[in-house]
């Protein structure tokens, strides 16, 4: 795996099949990729749900629920009342929490009627499950030497101090050294390290060489928002502001509900496997995209309407029926799509 981009399909599929390394696993987890904050973004993010309550989330379908469809859900009452007596303040005008209503009612998650005076009134019709236990976040760098761990290092430190995550790990490829490099280099030691054996499968492709922190999600966090670089003539103060857990506990149910929508093979919907070099190759450690015509694993950049290797699907192709109905992109979309259904219980 020579790019990023295949190393952290590696660490994806290694994450949904063993997690968590070194352990048996004593709950489902949702395995998703690039999510995040405005402020940040996790290359992997692994949540660790209640069994239960991931099946009981299956009731409000597969598509996630935003900041404004959870106010609306998780306060909906159990007997029909009126909106605004029912639901928090939410801190925003009233119009746009009746317009999460109305979203919520045609989506077949809560129940809307009108009401004496023509209200709007709503009754909830399964009550919102605490399903996220953990929440993960892995930096993926294949090659960390010192200069990217350099450059890694303030992300982390920013990681930890804000304690959004759980734990926060950092998975480089393993060298085969009696010690790891990584070990050796300047980052924060609250992160944890995970060593992989690239173009590897199965439980020990991977390996905890540092386990991290415990990190606490539900006590306030510090934000780093500026950090001078230091030096002789660089006095200035590093500047920070105070994340609420009430903040915290909103961010990271956002987090979740977009990687149980996404998961890590979207990726494709960001590609083009409708063109004709677009293939499906399976690596040992993980399958992934391949382009044919430049031979190689491309990238999501790389593989967009601007390549100048871009060629349609023949026509022909997508008039087959049986084994590839729709044509080779279609399937390969299908496929990724039911595997990331797998990891959906209850669906």
């Amino acid at each position: 795996m020579s790019t990023e981009f295949g190393f952290e399909l590696q660490v994806c599929q290694w994450a949904e099949d063993h997690w968590p390394p070194g352990k048996s696993r004593d709950s489902p987890v949702v395995v998703a990729r690039q999510l995040g904050t405005k402020r940040r973004r996790w290359d992997t993010v692994v949540i660790e749900c209640d069994p239960e309550g991931l099946a009981a989330r299956a009731n409000f379908g597969s598509q996630r629920l935003d900041s404004d469809l959870l106010h609306v859900v998780r306060n909906a009452p159990a007997a029909w009342a009126w909106y605004r007596e029912a639901l928090p303040d939410p801190g925003y005008p009233w119009r746009y929490v009746r317009q999460a209503v109305h979203q919520a009612a045609d989506r077949g998650l809560i129940e809307r009627r009108r009401g004496d005076g023509g209200r709007i009134e709503l009754r909830r019709k399964w009550p919102y499950p605490d399903w996220v236990e953990r929440i993960v976040a892995v930096e993926n760098k294949p090659d960390l030497d010192a200069s990217a761990a350099r450059n890694l290092a303030p992300q982390l430190e920013r990681d930890v101090a804000l304690g959004l995550a759980d734990a926060v790990w950092v998975a480089t490829g393993a060298t085969g050294g009696a010690v790891e490099p990584v070990l050796l280099e300047d980052i924060p030691v609250e992160s944890g390290v995970l060593t992989v054996e690239r173009d590897s499968r199965g439980a020990s492709a991977v390996e905890a060489t540092w386990q991290p922190r415990a990190l606490d999600p539900t006590e306030p966090g510090t934000r780093i928002v500026d950090r001078p670089e230091g030096g002789t003539f660089d006095a200035s103060a590093c500047q920070f502001e105070v994340a609420a857990p009430d903040w915290k506990a909103s961010k990271r149910l956002e987090i979740a509900e977009r990687a149980y929508e996404r998961g890590w093979r979207s990726y494709a919907d960001s590609m083009r496997p409708d063109c004709r070099h677009f293939v499906f190759d399976t690596t040992p450690a993980v399958a992934r995209p391949a382009c044919e015509a430049k031979d190689c694993h491309q990238t999501q950049r790389e593989c967009a309407g601007s390549c100048p290797e871009f060629e349609p699907e023949p026509p022909a192709w997508r008039q087959r029926d049986w084994p590839l109905e729709g044509g080779p992109g279609r399937a390969i979309k299908r496929l990724l799509d039911r595997q990331r259904e797998r990891q959906r219980p209850g669906e």
